[in-house]
C-alpha cells in the first residue's frame, strides 16, 4: 500500500533534524495549554483551522500551544506534501529560531484518537522525539496509530484548503525531488525561496479560545 511505504521513511526523513544547533538559541516555552484551543491558520492557498483537546495528547497540546503561541508557525512551509497520505511542515525559516525548539523533545503521548482524515499528529524519529514537525492526514492513516502517532487536534474548517496545498514536490530529498531537511535547518526559507518558490506556506497562525 502507498500510505504505508510513505510512513516507513517518515521517521527517516525526520532523523535529518538532527544536526549541530547554532550558536544562539532561545529556549522553548513550556506553558500548559488549555483544555481546548483552536488555531487559525492564514495560508497562501487560504485559511483552515485546527481544534486541539489537551486530553487526547497533553504533551503534543503543551507544545503545539507554545509554539503557535511564540509566532513559531509565521512564514513556514509545508515541506512535505504527499497526495493520498499527509502534509507535514513545523521547520522554522530561521535556522536560530528552530535550533531552540530542535533540541528540547517532548515525551510521548499514549494513543488515545486515531489518525484519521483531518487529524494532525506530531511527526518523530522514534521514542520521546517530538519538536516542532507536525503532520495533517489527507485520509483515514490508521496503521499509524500502532506506530505510536498521537493526534492531538483536527481540523474542523477549511479541510479543502488542505487539500489544495502544492503537491507538486512531493517526497523530499533524497528519496524524493523535494526540500532537503538538512539544508532547511541549516539555510532556512532563503533555500525554500531559491529552489522550491512553489511551496505553499502559513502566513500566520493565531490562538483562538
Amino acid at each position: 500500500m502507498q500510505s504505508r511505504r510513505f510512513v516507513l521513511t517518515l521517521a527517516a526523513a525526520l532523523c535529518l533534524s538532527a544536526l549541530a544547533a547554532p550558536a544562539v538559541a532561545q529556549a522553548p516555552a513550556a506553558e500548559t495549554a488549555p483544555a481546548s484551543y483552536k488555531v487559525k491558520f492564514d495560508t497562501t492557498k487560504g485559511a483552515f483551522t485546527v481544534q486541539v483537546t489537551r486530553a487526547a495528547a497533553p504533551n503534543g497540546a503543551d507544545r503545539f500551544y507554545n509554539l503557535v503561541k511564540s509566532g513559531f508557525y509565521d512564514n513556514v512551509r509545508f515541506f512535505r506534501v504527499i497526495s493520498g497520505f499527509m502534509v507535514q511542515f513545523g521547520i522554522s525559516g530561521d535556522p536560530s529560531v528552530m535550533a531552540g525548539w530542535r533540541d528540547k523533545p517532548i515525551k510521548d503521548d499514549p494513543v488515545k484518537q486515531s489518525n484519521k482524515r483531518g487529524a494532525i499528529t506530531f511527526a518523530m524519529a522514534g521514542p520521546n522525539t517530538r519538536t516542532s514537525q507536525v503532520f495533517i492526514n489527507f485520509v483515514d492513516n490508521a496503521n499509524l496509530d500502532g506506530m505510536g502517532f498521537a493526534p492531538f487536534g483536527q481540523v474542523i474548517s477549511g479541510m479543502d484548503v488542505v487539500d489544495k496545498l502544492n503537491a507538486e514536490y512531493g517526497e523530499g530529498a533524497p528519496r524524493g525531488r523535494g526540500p532537503d531537511q538538512s539544508r532547511m535547518q541549516r539555510e532556512g526559507n532563503a533555500y525554500l525561496s531559491n529552489e522550491f518558490p512553489r511551496l505553499d506556506y502559513i502566513k500566520k497562525a493565531t490562538i483562538e479560545r
